[in-house]
């Protein structure tokens, strides 16, 4: 017997893996047919996308496009593919995708009275210039907030775009919207002036009464008053031409804009050691989360009126917005609560033994870190609030559900339902979807780990 050993002086080549393990092929037999329950489940799913795919495409495709009526759209369907079974009339849309996008808000406001204004039917402004320029100056306003790439200079437009959105989409006098602004920076300057002298709770306290009362008692006659001496205005639009998918976009964009921050002070409210402050917040919380959102737009359109001085004319958009905004500032307040519950206790002595005070620790270390981990939170809060904009039609508003109502009401398209719908969920979920993939990149963008 020979007890000589073998070893091997040179190692083999690498070969490489079979075809059928990775790419394409190797996926598929790992995920969809790695045993016989999976592969029977995958054929039957397979079957069932055919299925809903291939009713929904030829639906959607093999439709009419021009026609002035459902039943003209029937009769070209009869003609073209023997059956009215199974084809959309997109004629419906092309008719009257305005009024679904802007409501009954005039293409060409006149203005006799203003120093300029939009120029009538005849020439001038194209046809909803100050509604499609209010959303450009959107995207320009949130551009810088939402890429730092973008340059900074365009957080001026930030600022000032919440008092260009009113004036622009609402007209009149470009005083009022000034005055309004005016007492942000009469609060700024009052926090400013009496810090050093009074202390911080004091400062804060003018700041926030002072702008209230300016607002109540004086800016309207400063405006009015600069206003007969030197006149700049747009054309007047009233709240009840107002509709679409416009009417959705702005409800959105104030509820989600504004119920950032309230949801944040609200959330460090709940957390205060001030048995006032925080008793206050944990009311108010559990009050708006305790009722439906349908209930306070009741309130917001039949019983706020009773509340105010007989002959106020309170603007129901307004109402509306500020119901939505309080509605989704409290659960935007649980959501950050819950970021600031994740972080460890070790981030608030790290900002104790900087020696930062409260309002730093929370700027620059607490609340940044609250708010990556309630991203996922607060973008879904969003989408739902977009979302629930389409219940302000049960108070009479003609949004873009309600404006399907009205549709087909019309004796021209009486019976349609499916393609209006349709086209009204198209428009949804491209803003829906664009806010949730911005926070995936987001997510991305901030996952940086223990660096």
């Amino acid at each position: 017997m020979s007890d000589v050993s073998f070893v091997r002086t040179e190692m083999l080549p690498e070969q490489a893996p079979p075809a059928s393990e990775v790419g394409v092929l190797g996926w598929i037999r790992h995920n969809l047919f790695s045993s016989w329950l999976n592969a029977i489940l995958t054929l039957i799913s397979l079957y069932f996308i055919y299925y809903v795919l291939s009713n929904i495409l030829s639906w959607t495709f093999e439709s009419v496009w021009n026609a002035n009526s459902l039943s003209e759209c029937r009769e070209i369907m009869m003609a073209t593919w023997g059956d009215t079974h199974g084809h959309a009339c997109w004629g419906v849309i092309k008719d009257r995708w305005l009024q679904l996008l802007y409501g009954f808000y005039p293409p060409y406001p006149a203005h006799p009275d203003a120093t300029w204004s939009n120029p009538p039917e005849s020439g001038g402004w194209p046809a909803y210039f100050r509604p499609n320029l209010t959303f450009i100056l959107l995207l320009v306003a949130i551009a810088p907030v939402l890429f730092t790439k973008v340059p900074r200079k365009l957080l001026f437009v930030t600022a000032a775009y919440p008092f260009l959105l009113p004036w622009l989409m609402w007209g009149g006098s470009i005083w009022g919207p000034l005055m309004v602004a005016a007492g942000f920076a009469i609060g700024y300057i009052a926090y400013k002036v009496v810090l050093p002298m009074a202390g911080s709770l004091t400062a804060l306290i003018l700041a926030i009464a002072l702008p209230i009362l300016w607002w109540l008692f004086a800016a309207g006659s400063v405006a009015d008053a600069i206003n007969s001496v030197i006149p700049i205005g747009i054309a007047t639009v009233e709240s009840r031409d107002f509709g679409g998918f416009m009417l959705a976009i702005l409800l959105g964009v104030v509820a989600i804009g504004v119920s950032l921050p309230i949801g944040i002070v609200l959330a460090l409210g709940r957390q205060s050691d001030l048995m006032i402050v925080k008793y206050l917040c944990v009311g108010f919380i559990e009050f708006i989360r305790g009722v439906p959102l349908i209930t306070l737009l009741f309130v917001a359109s039949l019983l706020l009126n009773l509340f105010l001085p007989p002959g106020t004319n309170f603007d129901i958009i307004l109402r509306v917005m500020i119901m939505m905004t309080l509605f989704s500032a409290a659960y935007m307040a649980e959501v950050i609560r819950g970021g600031l519950a994740a972080l460890p206790r070790g981030q608030y002595e790290g900002a104790d033994s900087l020696g930062l005070n409260y309002w730093q620790a929370q700027r620059l270390i607490i609340m940044p870190q609250a708010l990556k981990i309630s991203i996922p939170g607060i973008v879904s809060t969003f989408i739902g609030i977009f979302k629930d904009t389409t219940l302000v039609s049960i108070i009479g508003l003609f949004d873009v559900i309600g404006l399907t109502n009205g549709i087909r009401a019309d004796t021209a398209w009486n019976g349609v339902y499916w393609e209006l719908f349709a086209f009204i969920g198209v428009l949804f979920f491209v803003v829906c979807f664009s806010m949730s993939r911005y926070s995936m990149y987001l997510e991305r963008k901030l996952q940086t780990g223990h660096r």
